[in-house]
Parts: structure tokens; C-alpha cells; sequence
């Protein structure tokens, strides 16, 4: 596959990707995690903010020409 198409697919998932995982982090929060306290909500937004990146190692791998 071509490294421009394969980059173009790449940035449609990782934008796919990142959109529903926005939604549900919000839904996640809205319903359980409102009501948490200050350091409930802390720990919940700081792990939800560090826990998006890893399932993309493998995305960023293949766009960069790996197999």
C-alpha cells in the first residue's frame, strides 16, 4: 500500500478513534463520575487523559511503513 494512503486511512481511524473515545469518556463521566469527589473526578480525567494514547502505538507503527 502506498505510504500516502496508507497515512490518509491512518488519520481517518485515529480521528474516528478519537471521536468516539471523546464521547465516551463524556458519557462515562455525565452518568457515574459527576457525583464523585473533586479527587474521584481528578483521578477519573487525569487516567482518561493519559489511557487514549495507548492503543494508538500500533496505528502510528503501521502508518509509518511497518506491517
Amino acid at each position: 500500500m502506498p505510504t500516502r494512503l496508507r497515512k490518509a486511512l491512518g488519520v481517518a481511524v485515529l480521528l474516528t478513534y478519537l471521536a468516539l473515545y471523546i464521547a465516551l469518556i463524556a458519557v462515562l463521566a455525565d452518568r457515574f463520575i459527576m457525583a464523585a469527589p473533586w479527587w474521584g473526578q481528578l483521578a477519573f480525567f487525569a487516567a482518561a487523559g493519559i489511557v487514549w494514547v495507548a492503543p494508538l502505538k500500533p496505528l502510528f507503527g503501521w502508518m509509518n511503513g511497518g506491517s
